[in-house]
């Protein structure tokens, strides 16, 4: 199992939809993926977006005091999100997840009124449901 691709959504400085995609190991060898860039371009926050979407649930941990930080507050010539959605997309081929899908997708969004959800493979999912998935396949937040 490796995660294959990020998409993030209205998180912090994203506003418009944003895809990595994650090579996976070729044969034998594991692959390995490097975010890097200057200052302020958004490496912190595509991780604080991965452990966001898998249920991290202190805003000081994402560098945030209100829940409403999460969400895209605007730019000169952007207007603010209504939303923010990160979407974590693992292969699952080896089934290190207990699932019957080779693909398996894990989504968080955040609404400005305050309501979330969690999905998975589009389908709504409680967090603790998700939670006890990922620590099956030994995926956490930490």
């Amino acid at each position: 199992m490796f995660l294959q691709k990020l998409e993030i959504q209205g998180f912090k400085t994203f506003a418009k939809k944003t895809v990595l995609s994650f090579p996976g190991p070729k044969g034998k060898t594991n692959a390995l993926t490097a975010i890097v860039g200057p200052n302020g371009s958004g490496k912190s926050n595509a991780a604080d977006a991965i452990r966001w979407a898998l249920g991290e649930q202190s805003l000081k941990m994402l560098r945030g005091k209100d829940a409403e930080d999460v969400i895209f507050a605007g730019a000169e010539g952007k207007a603010r999100a209504g939303f923010a959605e990160v979407s974590l997309s693992f292969n699952n081929e080896d089934r290190s997840l207990p699932v019957d899908f080779a693909e398996v997708t894990i989504t968080r969004r955040l609404y400005r009124d305050g309501t979330s959800e969690y999905l998975l493979n589009n389908t709504a999912r409680r967090l603790s449901d998700l939670q006890l998935l990922l620590a099956e396949g030994n995926v956490g937040q930490r």
